[in-house]
């Protein structure tokens, strides 16, 4: 006698009459492989067959899913917008201040030098982590979505301070971490399931900038001003919508960078320097995006 719970799912108009990928795996990894046909690596099915993804040939496929996997967490933990923050994996926080002293005493000068430098910019990392909370604290919902979501580089410093002042907030934040050399693990302030990793660094940045709603670009290095002159470069040429670039640490900024030569050397137009603002406080950032947004303060 047929089973009816069987021929019930059988005549479901809204069943789908392929087996889905995950239950096809299990049938396969059932069936013995007692064969040199079917212990050979060739039977493998393609989406198992890890060496087989790996080829070089495949790169494509893993682009596509470096892009897709993302965007499934993201969408699906209710992520519409968010509250991107770059900036230096260097800088200490301020209570390790002291301590980042103490052991630069007895430095050659010029490392000692470069020591209290960075010291002197852990105020930047009090400011990430105050912006970050105010964001998250604000808990803004917009069509069923979580909007100003925090989002970081995921590892130390500038980043580490975005996602713990979400944390501080009690909320969720999320971090693009990247496979590198050296290791690079996530910081503890990172929401575990918004803990993401990368290998293609064209598809990480792709993702900062999907969602994002504001960007807070805090001194850093070459990562920083890649991905800081690569969003000017988008807004710039039209390729992406304005929105609010809030530049910290201006003494840092104008001694590093020329921005005035740029546009008197006529490389680039003077009104462009108005794609970011200058800003030295959280509350001087957030109340930019509230302005531009119309958002309630």
């Amino acid at each position: 006698m047929k089973n009816e719970k069987t021929d019930k799912t059988e005549r479901d108009l809204s069943d789908r009459k392929f087996y889905p990928a995950e239950e096809e795996a299990k049938f396969e990894k059932s069936q013995p492989r007692q064969t040199p046909q079917t212990a050979h690596p060739a039977y493998q099915l393609a989406f198992q067959d890890t060496d087989f993804l790996l080829r070089e040939e495949l790169r494509p496929v893993r682009f596509q899913l470096e892009l897709l996997k993302p965007e499934m967490i993201l969408d699906e933990a209710g992520v519409g917008s968010t509250l991107v923050m770059y900036g230096s994996a260097r800088i200490p926080p301020p209570e390790a201040a002291d301590t980042a002293l103490e052991g630069a005493k007895d430095l050659p000068e010029d490392e000692r030098r470069v020591v209290e430098s960075l010291v002197a910019k852990s105020k930047y990392y009090a400011e990430a982590r105050k912006l970050a909370k105010i964001a998250t604290e604000k808990s803004i919902i917009e069509n069923g979505k979580r909007q100003f979501v925090v989002c970081s580089g995921g590892g130390p410093s500038i980043m580490e301070a975005a996602n713990r002042g979400a944390s501080d907030a009690g909320g969720e934040s999320v971090g693009l971490n990247i496979i590198l050399p050296h290791e690079q693990a996530p910081n503890q302030y990172v929401t575990p399931y918004l803990s993401l990793n990368f290998h293609y660094f064209a598809l990480r940045k792709m993702h900062f900038l999907l969602r994002a709603k504001a960007v807070a670009v805090f001194p850093g290095g070459f990562g920083t001003f890649d991905e800081f002159f690569e969003l000017l470069t988008l807004i710039q040429t039209g390729k992406m919508k304005p929105m609010p670039i809030l530049l910290f640490g201006k003494d840092f900024w104008t001694r590093v960078v020329n921005f005035e030569a740029l546009a008197e050397e006529g490389t680039i137009n003077h009104a462009d320097l108005d794609l970011f603002r200058w800003c030295e406080s959280a509350e001087d950032a957030w109340d930019h995006i509230a302005a531009f947004y119309e958002l309630k303060r």
